[in-house]
């Protein structure tokens, strides 16, 4: 997709925040965020499913520097006390799935520590819920979310999507699937051939590159789930998907610039929680009130994370993520506004 625009790029400057006033491209973002935005709370309030709010810190971060981690937290001090900024708060969405049966949702914003680049962001918006049930449950409301999305889009801003992308092709063809083709992790892997670029074997278990992620989408489907990672590659939280507890109850969507989606389904209590942090050996007092809960209130239960800025990129056929971010902010750099 070639690009109509011809826009500022996401490189902070001092005039930046005057030079997009009147670029239609940034424009147009801001009507798909409303987008995103309006199809989110329909979406969710249709099924009954609860928005929450919540803050930014939390003492638990859900990407901790575990075996597979690839994610750094945000720590900062607020008088005195140490926190984190969140990452996500999935598991305050689970502690939500307690006071709302049919589950709870929302879309605020995550940070983290490692460094941007063309398609990761130091900060980001996060379209995230966590419903009863298990992990085909949450992939099928995922497509269900995504196809509403890809839907509102070519009903409201086609016109935007073809100015900056040249087709909606890419938005029809959500918009018309059934259903979204699935393969395994391993399936991934055997196709992909072990090749170092696309697949990383750490000794433990084995990642995707994004070269790999591009590859399935080229020559499987495009828009693409991949399914039971291996157990070591993800968050401890995630359930096990076999008895030798080799592989995980998630999935990722693939589509535009790689993951977009990331989903899974939960332990149901705090003896299967204990089991997998010492697995991940993961301290288990960093996530004592998560435990506690599932010991109190065992709940079966899977969700997911949408990232609003790569879901963008898709839509607008961008190669660059930062250059989706009205006010860039970069970590150790001070951008105004």
């Amino acid at each position: 997709m070639n690009n109509q625009f011809v826009h500022a790029n996401w490189r902070p400057s001092p005039s930046r925040f005057l030079d997009i006033l009147d670029d239609p491209f940034f424009r147009s973002v801001v009507v798909l965020q409303d987008v995103l935005t309006r199809v989110t709370t329909a979406f969710w309030a249709e099924q009954q499913v609860r928005a929450i709010h919540l803050p930014i810190t939390t003492g638990s971060v859900s990407s901790p520097m575990g075996l597979g981690s690839d994610s750094l937290p945000v720590r900062v001090e607020m008088f005195g006390e140490p926190t984190y900024l969140a990452d996500s708060m999935q598991f305050m969405l689970e502690y939500g799935c307690r006071l709302a049966p049919a589950g709870t949702w929302y879309l605020m914003p995550s940070f983290r520590g490692e460094d941007s680049d063309e398609t990761h962001l130091n900060q980001f918006f996060h379209s995230e819920a966590e419903l009863p049930g298990g992990l085909n449950e949450i992939i099928v409301a995922v497509e269900g979310y995504a196809r509403r999305l890809a839907e509102e889009v070519l009903a409201s801003c086609a016109d935007d999507v073809i100015a900056a992308s040249g087709s909606t092709a890419h938005i029809e063809q959500m918009a018309s699937l059934t259903e979204f083709p699935r393969i395994t992790f391993d399936e991934a892997v055997a196709h992909l051939g072990r090749r170092p670029a696309m697949v990383v074997d750490h000794g433990g278990w084995r990642t995707l590159t994004r070269e790999g992620e591009q590859r399935l989408m080229e020559e499987i489907s495009p828009i693409l789930w991949v399914t039971h990672y291996d157990h070591l590659s993800v968050p401890f939280y995630q359930a096990y998907g076999d008895a030798a507890q080799r592989t995980a109850l998630n999935a990722d969507l693939l589509f535009g610039p790689g993951e977009v989606v990331g989903c899974g389904e939960r332990h149901v209590d705090g003896e299967q929680t204990r089991a997998a942090l010492v697995h991940h050996q993961v301290p288990e007092q960093d996530y004592e009130w998560y435990v506690r809960m599932k010991d109190a209130k065992p709940m079966r239960t899977a969700g997911f994370g949408l990232g609003v800025e790569r879901w963008l990129m898709w839509v607008l056929g961008q190669k660059d993520i930062r250059e989706l971010q009205i006010a860039p902010r970069l970590n150790g750099l001070t951008v105004a506004p």
